[in-house]
């Protein structure tokens, strides 16, 4: 089985779904919501849609539009700790589990979550 499986059973408007699920918790966080720009939670929002859309198997445009992902690079401004990436990985499974998504997809979106958010940490334990 491949990542593919993700984009296949949930398409643009389940990964759209799943975005916009968590970044709604998201903007309402004291911890990782002043991350975001809060003049732009649209382009924030889009540009995750767009990585998760490429990322598993869908059409190019993050990459089209953003180049190669750069997760550290773009992350490094931003103090990511060990709360920062535990909250937000809950903010992903609840929005997963709002929005059902299905399996296998849900065991492959927790692991990746998972091992990328603990690749963002920039902060000792």
């Amino acid at each position: 089985m491949t990542d593919t499986i993700v984009y296949e059973q949930l398409g643009e408007d389940g990964i759209a779904a799943l975005v916009a699920a968590f970044y709604n918790r998201v903007r309402e966080d004291d911890l990782i919501g002043p991350m975001y720009p809060a003049d732009d939670w649209d382009g924030s929002e889009q540009r995750l849609r767009d990585f998760l859309v490429f990322r598993f198997g869908g059409p190019q445009r993050y990459i089209e539009q953003r180049g190669h992902p750069r997760l550290r690079m773009r992350h490094a401004p931003f103090r990511v700790g060990v709360a920062e990436r535990d909250r937000w990985v809950s903010f992903m499974e609840e929005a997963m589990a709002e929005t059902e998504v299905p399996s296998p997809s849900r065991e492959i979106l927790t692991a990746f979550f998972a091992q990328t958010a603990d690749f963002m940490r920039n902060q000792p334990e």
